[in-house]
């Protein structure tokens, strides 16, 4: 089936459907990473946006569980050069065979089809079905990521149903996606817990959190207890917490006022760390504030500096947003810088226990450079006054 894209500054591209037939609109962004796709589909973050996959075939690896980020995709389109649906499977023995890996073509193609995708493993085109996700193939992916360079991110329409003059048309009525509080859409409902061990006990205000977040905390042995990112300051601190992690998510920060407000009023009185989204959200709370992106940071090849360890990092990068260097001049140190165009990538104010990075720790997908952050952010909230405090006080109730 045919499908077109339309950008809001007139380009159409013809390509052919996957996925869901069907029409959506959303920001047009660019992803560089070469694998990960599942991750990228999952993560919240990309709420309100139409994906584009810069690496040139998608797929061929198939879906599973354990690549995803959240319950369902949350990206509003999806767009590749080519999206790879061939073959049915093959199983890994792991045999005793002498020769190879003992690889067992399965499914009724064998002879015809070379079936690329391991057992238990869903094909992507199915799985975007299942999710009700409307993608595009066999497009100029290249030009398309040119475009957005060039002029910066854009809205666009993908469509089976539509010629590429009424998408157009379309797109004149839709609101541009910074002005939609898209925190709300992907945060928690309801407060929950995941619980690795006996370490210390994190609130984690959920923005649009990616499980890895959750899970490299739990790893390290903590209560983990994620909660709706409106959640106010005084119900967390009358909680007990040891810490508080202010999580990754989609849109303008500012647009969170709830989520600014609740973290100014809990600077100081316990630790806190943000992480992408939570980062920009700690510097407006500071009182610095944040700008629009050209084109923003996606991918998993983004180097960082750290000026504490004078070292260069890859990171896994997703944010169209970063916060203004100005602004928090004497508001909090700077930590990190992108070494590519030297946006600010890292804050810490020590006198409020606090500190901050816009890139991904946990990597999901990418490197994982960045990991010891939250073995930081642990070795802070040991030695802060608010951890001692409770420690001191469970010692004393149980004397």
């Amino acid at each position: 089936m045919k499908a077109i894209i339309a950008l809001q500054d007139g380009t159409i591209y013809e390509g052919n459907s996957f996925g869901v037939p069907g029409t959506t609109w959303g920001e047009v962004v660019f992803n560089t990473g070469m694998t990960g796709y599942q991750e990228i589909l999952t993560d919240p973050s990309y709420a309100g946006q139409i994906v584009t996959l810069t690496y040139p075939l998608v797929g061929n690896y198939g879906t599973a569980d354990e690549f995803t980020e959240s319950g369902f995709p949350k990206v509003r389109g999806f767009i590749v050069r080519e999206a790879f649906t061939r073959g049915s499977g093959f199983e890994v023995r792991g045999s005793n065979k002498d020769e190879g890996l003992g690889l067992d073509i399965q499914g009724s193609n064998k002879d015809t089809d070379l079936g690329f995708y391991i057992q238990g493993r869903e094909a992507l085109d199915n799985y975007l079905k299942q999710n009700n996700i409307i993608a595009i193939e066999g497009i100029d992916t290249r030009s398309l990521t040119r475009k957005i360079r060039q002029y910066g991110v854009m809205k666009g329409a993908i469509s089976t149903e539509y010629s590429g003059e009424e998408l157009l048309k379309m797109l004149k009525t839709c609101p541009e996606v910074e002005t939609l509080d898209l925190v709300k859409e992907v945060t928690t409902k309801k407060t929950y817990v995941r619980t690795g061990g006996i370490g210390p006990d994190i609130a984690l205000l959920d923005l649009g959190v990616k499980k890895d977040i959750v899970e490299s905390l739990a790893k390290r042995g903590c209560r983990v207890t994620v909660l709706p990112a409106d959640t106010p300051a005084e119900k967390i601190l009358s909680c007990d917490f040891d810490g508080v992690l202010l999580s990754n998510g989609p849109g303008d920060p500012r647009k969170a006022v709830y989520a600014i407000n609740t973290t100014r009023k809990l600077l100081g009185k316990i630790p806190v760390f943000g992480i992408c989204l939570g980062h920009q959200i700690l510097a407006l709370a500071l009182g610095g504030s944040t700008y629009k992106l050209k084109f923003g940071h996606r991918g998993s090849n983004h180097p960082v500096k750290d000026f504490k360890k004078d070292r260069v990092f890859m990171t896994s990068q997703n944010h169209g947003y970063a916060v203004d260097e100005k602004s928090i001049e004497g508001r909090a140190e700077i930590t990190f810088i992108n070494a590519n165009d030297g946006t600010v990538e890292g804050l810490e104010v020590p006198a409020l226990d606090a500190f901050s990075v816009q890139f991904h720790p946990e990597a999901s997908p990418g490197p994982e450079d960045a990991a010891y952050l939250f073995d930081e952010f642990l070795e802070r909230i040991k030695s802060s006054k608010v951890h001692n405090e409770k420690i001191n006080n469970l010692m004393y109730n149980n004397s």
